[in-house]
């Protein structure tokens, strides 16, 4: 498939994927961000548990709560994954992903593009996912009238550069997630038709490789997740620095020493539920929108 082809193909992939898991998005965002820099126990806990915060939402915010921040991720999906997808099929184009590790260096190298390209659009959608009644509020509220209007403020106020704020958090995270998402995906997919235990090229073998890919891609990608949701949701001063973590490694040092080592898997069963679905779906979209 063309590099230009599998733009488009990874773009509409991830969008119908974002559709179908944003619900579990938001629970995750509110998740992470719950108990922000307090040590466990010493905070109220409107969100208990996916299931416990799906209902949590729904009452503060209606059912509509559950779909918050979708214009903002389906336009996140688009141009992550088109420009990820695309950067893949290049170096696959190239042979690169043909070396030892290089699916792996290829998959975080595309992962980490995409990442920037598509940063502005998760800024919003964290900001947009966060709002919510004050009585459940957790992290900072930005309040935000719509997606549009969430791109004016922050422009209006910090510049082009403030779009890109908490970019450092995101590349590590994609970077991450889709280098091992990629590599697993693939290595899985063949190891499942070299035993015959599915045909080659059929559906339940893209969904057994999709499996076995979000769960490597939850356990290795929560830390930097809830990393990213910190730093794109924490309040600024005029000058766009943040008012809670100066950066990655700051972020990083803060989370362990105030919350604990677990503080940097909160959510996590959310964030499994939401990547397991989201891999599965998106890499299966992908790989029979390219057969087709």
């Amino acid at each position: 498939v063309p590099p230009a082809t599998d733009l488009v193909l990874g773009a509409t992939a991830g969008c119908l994927a974002c559709f179908l898991t944003n619900p579990l998005e938001v629970v995750k965002t509110r998740l992470q961000l719950q108990g922000e820099l307090q040590p466990p126990g010493t905070y109220p806990r409107p969100y208990r548990g996916v299931l416990r915060a799906a209902l949590a939402v729904c009452r503060a915010d209606g059912l509509r709560g559950l779909q918050k921040g979708l214009a903002a991720g389906l336009l996140y999906q688009g141009l992550m994954n088109g420009v990820r997808f695309y950067c893949y099929s290049h170096a696959e184009d190239a042979g690169w992903t043909g070396y030892p590790g290089g699916t792996v260096a290829a998959g975080a190298v595309a992962g980490a593009v995409g990442a920037v390209v598509g940063s502005p659009t998760y800024l919003v959608k964290t900001h947009l996912q966060a709002q919510t009644l004050s009585a459940m509020a957790v992290g900072h509220q930005h309040n935000h009238e719509s997606i549009s209007g969430a791109f004016k403020s922050i422009y209006q106020q910090h510049g082009v550069v403030g779009l890109w704020r908490g970019v450092t958090g995101a590349v590590p995270r994609v970077a991450v997630g889709s280098a091992v998402q990629l590599a697993t995906f693939a290595s899985a997919k063949d190891w499942v038709c070299e035993r015959q235990w599915f045909r080659q090229g059929s559906w339940a073998a893209v969904l057994a490789g999709g499996m076995v890919s979000g769960v490597a891609v939850a356990v290795t990608m929560t830390p930097f997740d809830v990393i990213s949701t910190r730093l794109y949701n924490q309040p600024v001063n005029a000058d766009g620095t943040g008012k809670l973590y100066r950066g990655f490694l700051d972020c990083i040092l803060q989370i362990s020493s105030k919350e604990g080592l677990l503080g940097l898997y909160k959510g996590i069963g959310a964030v499994y539920l939401r990547l397991g679905p989201h891999t599965v779906l998106s890499l299966f979209f992908w790989d029979k929108l390219r057969n087709m």
